[in-house]
């Protein structure tokens, strides 16, 4: 299965705004193929692992595809010619694609990763439950949503895993505006044995482009 990675480096932007792009693209494109909303014709919601995902990491606007929606950024790459980011035109004189197949896989070996956008990993029922657990608690619950958030992951680029993906977390929590709500999310790293590709995002929302990651290291090398 291919990723397509689509970025905009003389565009800057605010992180909050990974949900205009998905906007944007929607508007454009979303006629097209619903890979760019999630939405069926008559509104209703499909709920699926986002194949073409939105946002923005450190100010530059980033488009990430996997699977149909990796090919589905090849198709649309030169008809995207300007951004329209609440009704500020950027027009586009450089743009940069990268296509390949994903690497995946439980291995031997840890990797480090770091979460670029917060990663909402707590819908509303788990977070009732997270403000009556202690810290040890939290730290096993956290780890429990990580492996998961990495196999739904797993299952939407076709991989299906065999061995026990292990997780360690070093992240903090803090607060972030969602849907103009206050929504608890993480900042920070964590090692797994799962080899992950640089922009996915895992947890709630990474179609508007929380939960980004950044692999920062392997077991072994210099941190």
């Amino acid at each position: 299965m291919h990723q397509t990675t689509l970025t905009f480096p003389e565009i800057r932007l605010q992180q909050r705004d990974g949900h205009k792009l998905r906007g944007y693209f929607a508007q454009q494109f979303g006629e097209d193929s619903d890979l760019f909303h999630n939405h069926e014709k008559d509104g209703k919601a499909i709920y699926r692992y986002p194949l073409i995902q939105f946002k923005v990491v450190g100010g530059s606007p980033v488009l990430v595809g996997i699977g149909a929606g990796a090919h589905m950024l090849v198709q649309r790459f030169l008809d995207i010619k300007e951004l329209n980011i609440d009704g500020q035109i950027y027009s586009l004189h450089h743009k940069n694609l990268n296509s390949g197949e994903l690497k995946l896989g439980v291995t031997d070996d840890l990797f480090e990763y770091r979460f670029a956008t917060p990663w909402m990993a707590l819908n509303q029922d788990n977070h009732k439950a997270w403000l009556t657990m202690n810290e040890e608690e939290r730290k096993t619950r956290l780890k429990k949503i990580l492996a998961g958030n990495i196999l739904n992951f797993y299952t939407a680029a076709e991989y299906h895993a065999k061995e026990r993906i292990l997780t360690h977390l070093n992240v903090q929590a803090k607060t972030t505006s969602f849907k103009n709500q206050r929504m608890t999310a993480f900042k920070g790293t964590f090692t797994t044995n799962a080899l992950l590709p640089d922009y996915v995002g895992l947890g709630k929302s990474v179609a508007r482009g929380y939960g980004t990651i950044i692999r920062t290291r392997e077991s072994g090398e210099s941190a």
